[in-house]
């Protein structure tokens, strides 16, 4: 009886030393993290027309309207249709004009409006809209830095009463990294 006790007690013991060892590996990662340089956007006061999108001096017929297209290049002229106009004497003409900051060579998107913007003076109004940016759609910046021009169409209405028209809310411009 002795021998059988000992031999359940041997038993126990080993069942018992046994489920308590387990086998176990375990492995470290490395956590880490990389703060860039925030992508900005600001309007570039420096250049032709204070980096305002001005579609300068513009005449329309009595009868008939049309419309101003004016390209993201500084250099080259404004386009006129229908009945609109353009003087000799242009007025400032000028694409907007943003300049891009942020980190080293990154890519990053341009976002420009997608529905018209309206101008205003007085109660008159005229539409604003079809925007282009140069470059167009997304860009790399190029030792942190890039300027982005935005051209547009202007919708100029039969008989438009003179006066100067502004937008109240801007014409807003939006970058983000790829």
């Amino acid at each position: 009886m002795k021998k059988l006790v000992f031999l359940f007690a041997s038993l126990f013991i080993i069942v018992v030393a046994t489920q308590s060892v387990k086998a176990q590996e375990s492995a470290t990662a490395e956590s880490s993290a990389t703060i860039i340089t925030p992508i900005s956007i600001s309007k570039n006061t420096s250049a032709v027309g204070g980096g305002d999108l001005n579609f300068g001096n513009i005449a329309v017929q009595s009868t008939n309207g049309g419309t101003v297209i004016l390209s993201t290049d500084p250099e080259q002229d404004r386009e006129a249709t229908g009945g609109v106009t353009l003087p000799v004497s242009t007025g400032i003409v000028s694409p907007a004009s943003f300049t891009v900051t942020g980190d080293g060579e990154r890519t990053f998107s341009i976002s420009l409006p997608t529905t018209s913007i309206v101008l205003t003076s007085g109660e008159n109004e005229m539409t604003l809209g079809s925007f282009e940016s140069s470059p167009s759609g997304s860009s790399s910046l190029s030792s942190g830095t890039k300027t982005v021009t935005v051209g547009g169409v202007l919708q100029v209405n039969a008989q438009q009463p003179a006066g100067v028209y502004t937008n109240a809310n801007g014409l807003e411009v939006t970058v983000n990294y790829n």
